[in-house]
């Protein structure tokens, strides 16, 4: 006979198994809801809390007027959920950003490809119009998100002292990297919980804090002579097919940097096509000997020493020996009879170096030194190199001849417009400056500190060498394409070899003119160098014009008439 089981038996025994399972769902929950609810709840707010950063909006650099040369306007960031993507219209999304962002289509198609991944961006910088335009099409998975763009209405203009931001609006040249602190503000964040959707979860808390704009910057640049100076010289260059150029112009009595211009230049809303030498401030950052622009300097060293006064005759042949190497004027002459006011003004080598003679290298180099060669000019302009200036105790019996013609020692255009400066400045030199002042954080505009001002030699050697120079605009002088009609000019022409690291020599020239007008009043100085021209290499007749013509817009510019007075007679050759 069969046996029958105990039903009480079975009973207990699934009484015990079910009381084993609500144990453990017990347990679980008792663990869930009581030991790790604090780690569960923290995960899961977590998940739902969306952290984002709020840009500041960086502050403007302005020309002296308030002009903007780098402003930030708004912009948008489009962005795509790959895994909130409808995989049938994957392909649509894919083209339609495409076509919309002006993108590979296969960049596209890679980022939505990455299915585990929320949050991918595609682009930045996208105007407003279009990314609402976007928007419109109702792509799921899409998105965008605020942000801001930097944008330089002037394109190229002041390209090389301005710099650019990179994709992350950091400064990374020019002025843009050395005031980032001051223009970049301080970013701001906050977060919000989303649901499975991404979209805002109802009456969730937020936190939220708010971005602290950035500072303007404001320069001593004035826009529109920029402007002028970037066009003049860029036809000049181009004209003479040299390499490069650069212009300064400089309020003489308070050292303000009012133009300073490079050519070739980069367009900053498309840096990145642009090679590194054009996005560089050739004007501070190249170095170059300055040639018979330096021999002012030399005239100042012997003026100041008392051995020689602008009347001082020379009997100056076309060559000379110097140590080991003979030195020759630009130009095979007769033995002649000059004065020294003859010297600078025609540019004689061997006058120069005659006057050189006179006095110790270790005065001669203190000279330099006093005008602020061999350092930096302390304007502060980014990427400015100290130039090359040998201690005179390491001179060979050459350099020291050459050097007093300025062979042999390097500066930059900035270098070269500060001694000038200097001069127009009767005497006393004044630190250059590029930024006229920052806004605080609530928008007023701070002042710079006013520039220093150091005697270097004295007023009355100053003025003379001032009417030195007005005489080699003269129709006697190397520099009378400087002139300018109703005007009193002082300047300099400068030729020089130019040494070249691609040939491992001299190759080609540097032409160069400096100046400053009124020569009687002076208020504004100009340089013009242009780098290795290939039609003719002379200061006079390559770099002089663009002085001319930037001189004349910046004394219109500024509203400086003429003084009215005529230059004094100077002897240039004495009588019989």
């Amino acid at each position: 006979m069969l046996r029958l089981g105990n039903p009480v038996r079975r009973l207990r025994a699934a009484m015990l198994v079910m009381a084993i399972v609500l144990s453990l769902f017990a347990g679980r929950l008792v663990q869930l809801q009581g030991l790790d609810s604090k780690v569960l709840q923290a995960k899961a707010v977590q998940q739902r809390v969306q952290p984002e950063i709020l840009p500041a909006r960086r502050g403007a650099i302005t020309d002296a007027e308030g002009h903007e040369l780098a402003v930030t306007v708004e912009a948008r960031e489009v962005y795509v959920d790959p895994k909130d993507v409808d995989p049938a219209k994957r392909e649509l999304v894919a083209t339609t950003l495409a076509r919309e962002l002006n993108k590979p289509k296969q960049d596209i198609d890679a980022a939505l490809a990455k299915v585990t991944q929320r949050y991918i961006p595609l682009a930045r910088d996208v105007e407003p119009l279009r990314a609402k335009r976007i928007m419109g099409f109702k792509l799921r998975g899409v998105g965008t998100k605020e942000t801001y763009r930097r944008l330089y209405p002037g394109k190229s203009l002041a390209g090389g002292l301005l710099g650019f931001t990179g994709v992350d609006g950091r400064g990374l040249e020019g002025l843009e990297s050395a005031y980032n602190d001051v223009l970049a503000g301080r970013d701001g964040k906050q977060s919000i919980e989303l649901g499975a959707n991404r979209q805002r979860i109802p009456m969730t808390r937020s936190q939220r804090e708010a971005p602290v704009p950035g500072r303007d910057v404001r320069l001593t640049i004035d826009r529109d002579l920029q402007w002028a100076a970037e066009q003049t010289l860029a036809r000049r260059v181009n004209d003479t097919g040299a390499r490069s150029g650069s212009v300064i112009v400089m309020d003489v009595l308070t050292g303000r940097i009012l133009a300073m211009a490079n050519a070739p230049q980069a367009d900053l809303n498309d840096w990145q096509s642009a090679p590194a030498e054009d996005r560089a401030n050739r004007a501070v950052s190249e170095i170059f000997e300055p040639g018979s622009t330096n021999k002012v300097i030399t005239a100042a060293a012997a003026m100041e020493a008392g051995v020689v006064t602008p009347d001082t005759v020379f009997r100056v042949p076309d060559h000379i020996q110097c140590a080991d190497r003979q030195l020759k004027d630009a130009h095979p002459h007769a033995p002649e009879s000059m004065t020294f006011t003859g010297v600078l003004a025609e540019s004689s080598n061997v006058g120069t170096i005659m006057a050189a003679e006179k006095i110790s290298s270790q005065r001669l180099y203190d000279m330099f030194r006093s005008f602020g060669f061999g350092a930096s000019s302390g304007s502060r302009v980014p990427g400015e190199q100290d130039g090359l200036l040998p201690r005179w105790e390491t001179w060979s019996g050459s350099q020291r001849c050459t050097i007093a013609y300025g062979q042999g020692i390097s500066v930059t255009a900035l270098q070269m417009a500060s001694v000038y400066q200097t001069i127009a400045n009767g005497g006393v030199r004044v630190t250059p400056t590029i930024v006229a002042g920052t806004t605080d954080a609530h928008g007023a505009f701070v002042p710079a500190p006013a520039a220093k001002g150091t005697r270097v030699i004295s007023e009355t050697t100053a003025r003379s060498i001032a009417l030195m120079l007005e005489a080699a605009v003269g129709h006697e002088g190397t520099g009378e394409e400087a002139s300018i009609e109703g005007y009193r000019v002082a300047g300099k022409t400068g030729t020089a070899m130019r040494y070249d690291e691609k040939c491992a020599g001299y190759c080609g020239y540097t032409a160069t003119f400096v100046g400053f007008a009124p020569a009687d009043q002076p208020r504004l100085m100009a340089l013009a160098v242009i780098q290795d021209p290939k039609k003719d290499h002379y200061g006079g007749a390559v770099a002089a014009p663009v002085f001319k013509d930037v001189m004349t817009f910046a004394l219109k510019n500024r509203k400086i008439p003429p003084t009215g007075t005529k230059a004094p007679a100077m002897v240039l050759r004495p009588a019989g």
